[in-house]
């Protein structure tokens, strides 16, 4: 069995994250600055009934050249990693995709389980010919990322799981998410389920005063998802599969990148996560919550730099 980290061990994890976060200089775009998530720039894939849209920027991926695929959460878009990316693709090809039913993506029908969402990125990267990269996936994206590797296990460098479950849904979980389903359904309209999603994804500062631009912004990316879009995720994430044993038989290294306040999947089960793997590490962002990608970007760019310059 697995032991959860105490509080003092929590505190630690921190602490040890703080000299790596401080290694790498970011420029971080404020909030303010960010283009309106319908307005960003990208292709679309046809697949199976979707355009998948997506974007990819940085270096050409030759030699030498590591390419990052960012998987986003519920139900937002690519559009969550947009204070990031202009500082990955310095050094990094970057690619960020909108599943099927968010953001810039369209979708025929929800969806019901996380592996079309899976097969959608693998037929992104095929089209654009990356063979190996290392993959994020923030919260739904986990679940999206861990099946990517089930399919396509040589296609990794390493996985970097960002506020991220690898647990199927347990009684309470599942029933959230069949209540969002129930109010999707029973309102026809996204905004039903964003006052609930909102207050768990940045943290009370973020949501308050001058800092509140946080949260209008990414109520606009929630707001871009279509009906059966949102629908599709919470059935993906009521449905999602455990994959704990996935994580046991991996061979590539994973990094666990988790807000400190994070209460939807706390830090708790990141360490879990590590603990599964061979080569595991864990970093504890401070002052963030369940979007830390997004609410702490400078310190979540740094981590995930440092952390990937050290693997051969």
């Amino acid at each position: 069995m697995n032991s959860l980290p105490t509080r003092a061990a929590i505190a630690a994890l921190v602490l040890a994250a703080m000299p790596a976060q401080a290694q790498t200089q970011t420029q971080i775009p404020s909030v303010s600055d960010l283009p309106a998530p319908s307005e960003r720039e990208g292709m679309t894939l046809e697949r199976a009934g979707a355009e998948i849209f997506f974007n990819v920027s940085g270096p050409d991926d030759g030699e030498g050249t590591d390419t990052i695929v960012l998987l986003h959460g519920y139900p937002l878009s690519g559009a969550l990693f947009s204070r990031v990316v202009g500082t990955l693709d310095d050094t990094h090809r970057v690619v960020t995709i909108d599943h099927r039913g968010y953001g810039n993506s369209t979708i025929p029908y929800p969806v019901a389980a996380p592996g079309v969402y899976a097969e959608d990125a693998l037929a992104v990267l095929d089209e654009i010919g990356v063979d190996e990269a290392f993959v994020g996936g923030m919260s739904m994206g986990g679940p999206i990322m861990f099946r990517m590797y089930e399919i396509r296990p040589d296609l990794f460098r390493g996985m970097i799981a960002i506020d991220t479950n690898h647990m199927a849904a347990g009684p309470i979980e599942r029933g959230i998410w069949r209540g969002a389903e129930d109010a999707l359904l029973t309102e026809e309209d996204v905004s039903a389920i964003i006052p609930f999603l909102i207050p768990n994804m940045l943290t009370g500062r973020a949501r308050t005063g001058d800092e509140a631009v946080a949260e209008d912004y990414l109520t606009t990316v929630m707001e871009q998802a279509s009906l059966d879009g949102a629908i599709g995720g919470a059935r993906a994430l009521a449905n999602r599969p455990d994959f704990t044993e996935t994580l046991r038989d991996s061979d590539v290294p994973l990094l666990a990148i988790v807000g400190l306040e994070d209460t939807v999947y706390p830090v708790a089960i990141s360490q879990v996560m590590v603990d599964l793997v061979a080569n595991g590490e864990i970093a504890v962002i401070d002052g963030a919550s369940h979007a830390a990608v997004f609410e702490e970007a400078e310190a979540v760019v740094s981590v995930m730099t440092d952390w990937m310059e050290n693997i051969e």
